[in-house]
Order: C-alpha cells, then sequence, then structure tokens
C-alpha cells in the first residue's frame, strides 16, 4: 500500500511538472498591446465592461510569464506625459523626454457579444447587512471574439469566441451595489463574474497558442565586428545562450490601393548568440555571417 502511494505522489508530481513546463513559453516574452473591448450588447451599467475585461486580459496574459504587454490607454498617458514635457513648463529634472514607444508585434482587440445574467425559481429570500440570500437559480453568460492584428499591416491574423457560463447551483448571493464593482472580490463570486473569468481564461488559451505560430523579433541597436547589440534584455525574458536568426529587410512594399504597408522582403545574413544580458539590451556573439548593422532584425526560430 505504501509502495503504491509513493508511487501515485512521483506521477503526480511529474504530471504537475510537465504541465509547468508545457505552459512556459519558450524562448524570449512577446510583446502584444491590449485595447479596451468593444461593447457589442444591451448592457449597461455603472462599470464600462469593456474596459473591466481589457483589464483583465492584460492581467491574466501578464501573469502568465510569456508576454510583455501594453496597455493603449497606458500608452496614451505616457505621450501626453512626454508633450507635456517637451513644452517649457516644467523644470529640466521633472520633464519626460520625447522618445519612441516600442511597438508591438501584435495588437489584440475584443468585440463582447454576450453578457447576461438571469434568474430562475424560488422564494423571495433573506437581506442580512447587505447580503440577500435566497432559493433562486442564477445563471450568468459572457462571450466575446477575440481578434489578433498585425501590427504593421493591420490584418487580422487569428479570430476566436470564447464564452464562459456559471450558475450559482441553486442559491442566490447578492452584494449591495456599493460593494459592487467589476473585477471585485464580489463581482467575482458571482455567476456573472465567473463566467467572465472563464472567458478571460479561454481568451489567454487561445492568445498563447495562436502567438506560438508567430516567431519572436527584435532589433539590432549596434554592431561591430565582434559584438551586437539588441534591443531587449532580462526584462524581455533573454538568456545567455539564446540564439537567433539575423535578416536585413528590404524596401517596404506599399499597397497602392490602401496605402498599407504590406512588409518587405527580408534577407538572412547570418545568426548571432547572446553572451551577456542586461535588463534593457543584451550582446551576442556571431555565430554565423557578419557586417550585421543597426536595424537588422533578430528572430527567434
Amino acid at each position: 500500500m505504501k509502495k503504491r502511494f509513493i508511487l501515485f505522489s512521483t506521477l503526480a508530481a511529474l504530471v504537475m511538472s510537465l504541465s509547468a513546463t508545457s505552459a512556459q513559453a519558450v524562448g524570449p516574452k512577446k510583446l502584444v498591446a491590449v485595447s479596451d473591448f468593444e461593447n457589442k450588447t444591451s448592457w449597461r451599467g455603472q462599470v464600462n465592461i469593456g474596459t473591466g475585461m481589457s483589464e483583465m486580459l492584460t492581467d491574466a496574459l501578464m501573469q502568465s510569464g510569456n508576454f510583455i504587454v501594453l496597455e493603449r490607454a497606458d500608452i496614451e498617458g505616457v505621450l501626453e506625459e512626454q508633450n507635456f514635457g517637451a513644452s517649457g513648463r516644467t523644470t529640466a529634472q521633472g520633464g519626460a523626454k520625447i522618445g519612441k514607444i516600442n511597438r508591438a508585434q501584435i495588437l489584440i482587440k475584443g468585440a463582447i457579444t454576450e453578457y447576461s445574467s438571469s434568474t430562475s425559481g424560488g422564494s423571495q429570500g433573506l437581506n442580512i447587512k447587505g447580503f440577500s440570500i435566497g432559493g433562486k437559480s442564477n445563471q450568468g453568460h459572457v462571450a466575446v471574439i477575440i481578434y489578433l492584428y498585425d501590427t504593421t499591416t493591420g490584418q487580422v491574423l487569428y479570430s476566436q469566441r470564447c464564452e464562459g457560463k456559471a450558475d450559482s447551483g441553486g442559491m442566490k448571493i447578492g452584494i449591495q451595489q456599493k460593494d459592487w464593482g467589476f473585477g471585485s472580490g464580489g463581482h467575482k463570486s458571482t455567476p456573472i463574474g465567473k463566467a467572465t473569468q472563464m472567458a478571460i481564461d479561454k481568451s489567454v488559451a487561445f492568445i498563447s497558442a495562436k502567438m506560438r505560430n508567430i516567431p519572436w523579433q527584435g532589433r539590432i541597436i549596434k554592431a561591430d565586428s565582434s559584438k551586437v547589440y539588441l534591443n531587449v534584455g532580462q526584462s524581455g525574458g533573454i538568456n545567455i545562450g539564446d540564439e537567433f536568426n539575423v535578416y536585413r529587410e528590404g524596401e517596404s512594399l506599399i499597397d497602392p490601393d490602401t496605402g498599407l504597408d504590406l512588409g518587405s522582403e527580408a534577407t538572412r545574413v547570418g545568426r548571432v548568440q547572446v553572451v551577456q544580458v542586461k535588463d534593457k539590451f543584451s550582446i551576442a556573439t556571431p555565430v554565423s555571417g557578419n557586417n550585421f548593422a543597426k536595424n537588422d532584425v533578430v528572430r527567434y526560430e
């Protein structure tokens, strides 16, 4: 009996280890941007469910450890602060400098198509100090369509409907409005809150799966005959020993009808290996090829 228990424990530990390993992305963290979700339902309330769900998705993607996430609202705030700093109305030490925001590889947008909560059966119930307890059954249903856009071409690469359904199991528990907020403990404990979290979890799984098909890429910021400096470091998931193919982009191909940048032909010029990692940049040495130059693209393939 003891041997069986030890064997079971060992197998369980192995399964958990394999699951944790498979959940982690291979290679550097990919840079994505999340915009506010569009609310296409008839639901209107004191909270903005489009902003709330985009914030939940941003947090879930960051917690996964596989992505660097930019929020469009935060980017606008940074740009406003930079513009204010350049206006001459701040001290030399306190003003934010005009700079460039890193461009995400993928823009994630969402459209909320279902957001409903319904009750059925039961009696009126009780109300005790702000909490209402009754025999009614409460169901929540949330559905969102997730879109992954190529930030260079504006093309939709992937889309998927993700939904969640949950019920109170025959017990309705309500909380006074002043104690309720989107993403709060009160919201999460309700069927609609649980359904929202289910939809977000499915969205993260979908995004993670599709992002595996998109090679990570960065840029060379400086290069000489023996060293190549990359524009991403430890904070971006770079490790010593990582190897990258290096490409040189040709002329941008512009669609004459739409004016969209369709990308460019890229020629492989070599391969580099990371030998030193800083927080925001890393240093690599050539494995093959030479004459690497600033703005060359590096890809983890």
